[in-house]
């Protein structure tokens, strides 16, 4: 049977900085802020002995597995001719399997999609991977080994939430960073400033932190996701370098926001940004106040029309990237030199926090050229 879905809300993506899980299938809980995703495709609905899918005209997105009751999943790389690349909302939770094998085709797990698989102790996300979903593995409560590709994987709201490796993460840095995105910030306390290399901060990173009074931003991170610092009841300032945009209920209930700093690359705020936020605040804009009024943002937000504005024009975005700072430790020194000699002969464990940061010659790869101008710019300093 073919079906045609024209502007069709498949379903609703829940801001999930209230803390709670949702129900069960239940795709709209009372008093949740709500993103609504649409879609307009063509597919054909099939299944197999695995699982239930949609056949779109150049990939499969897997709808639902039909069974709970295996003891390991492996999901295929192909389907009828074409590749696997989305696992959709709630697909597989609730499962009891214990190993996980996911294709090398897959760019994303959508949200719910594994969360409540009591006996999944191992995740090996492989390198296609773009996007996983918000609580997608949430509450897998013996998953304990996550091995991320070398490279950015978005992620949403409580993708790892109540389990053990996440448990794990905050005990070495309450600021969990996987490969230049931030993952949690949620048992940050105080003032944070979030380092130069990270590019990514997922929805919800803060969400009801109740112990963070300040946030820097670098310049690298545009999107401002939703539900960022929702409800951080102590949250007094922060500083955002090189947003674009800000996200639903971005700072919701932040009522103790009286500072913030906004890039003159601005070009969005949400109608819901400040949703439920009684604060006054003095807003520093860096740029004109022409730009400030071309920026796309409610005309009746009470927040907005509260706050004090400031235009500095003269403000210069800084660099926050530091040439051959490979280990994104915020200098260039002899550790990246040894650092990228041992991932070059394939030392064992070696792992890059921030490889561009190396491709001097910029071709898009590591080579030895790249440890040779590194190690003459040590030379020239």
């Amino acid at each position: 049977m073919k079906r045609t879905k024209k502007a069709a809300a498949l379903f609703a993506a829940i801001v999930l900085a209230a803390g709670a899980a949702l129900p069960l299938q239940s795709l709209i809980p009372a008093a949740a802020p709500v993103t609504v995703y649409a879609a307009d495709s063509d597919y054909q609905e099939g299944s197999d002995s695995l699982c239930y899918y949609k056949k779109y005209s150049d990939h499969i997105e897997i709808s639902s597995f039909k069974s709970t009751d295996m003891d390991s999943l492996t999901v295929p790389e192909s389907i009828d001719g074409l590749p696997v690349t989305v696992i959709g909302i709630y697909a597989g939770q609730q499962n009891k399997m214990r190993t996980l094998t996911l294709p090398d085709t897959l760019k994303e797990i959508g949200p719910y999609c594994f969360n409540y698989c009591p006996n999944l102790t191992t995740l090996n996300i492989p390198d296609s991977m773009e996007k996983i979903g918000f609580r997608a593995f949430e509450d897998c409560s013996s998953l304990a080994t996550i091995n991320f590709p070398d490279h950015l994987v978005k992620t949403g709201s409580f993708t790892f939430d109540d389990t053990p490796w996440l448990t794990e993460q905050r005990k070495s840095s309450p600021l969990v960073i996987i490969n230049n995105a931030v993952i949690d910030g949620r048992t940050c306390e105080g003032d944070v400033e979030i380092p130069s290399n990270v590019k990514y901060v997922a929805s919800g990173a803060f969400s009801r932190n109740e112990k963070i009074t300040s946030c820097v931003i670098p310049s690298g991170v545009s999107e401002i996701t939703d539900d960022m610092f929702f409800y951080c009841s102590a949250l007094k300032s922060v500083e955002l370098k090189g947003c674009t945009s800000l996200g639903i209920m971005t700072f919701s209930g932040c009522n103790q926001l009286t500072d913030i700093k906004l890039s003159g690359k601005l070009t969005k705020i949400d109608g819901y940004t400040f949703a439920d936020n009684s604060a006054t605040a003095t807003i520093t804009f860096r740029a004109s106040e022409a730009t400030w009024n071309a920026v796309d943002k409610p005309s009746n937000d009470p927040f907005l029309q509260r706050a004090h504005m400031i235009f500095d024009e003269s403000y210069q975005e800084p660099d926050d990237e530091v040439i051959g700072d490979i280990n994104a430790d915020g200098v260039c020194d002899l550790l990246d030199v040894r650092l990228l000699r041992d991932w070059l002969i394939a030392v064992p464990n070696t792992a890059l926090a921030d490889w561009k940061a190396g491709d001097l010659d910029k071709n898009g790869k590591l080579t030895a050229s790249d440890l040779t101008l590194l190690k003459r710019i040590l030379l020239n300093k």
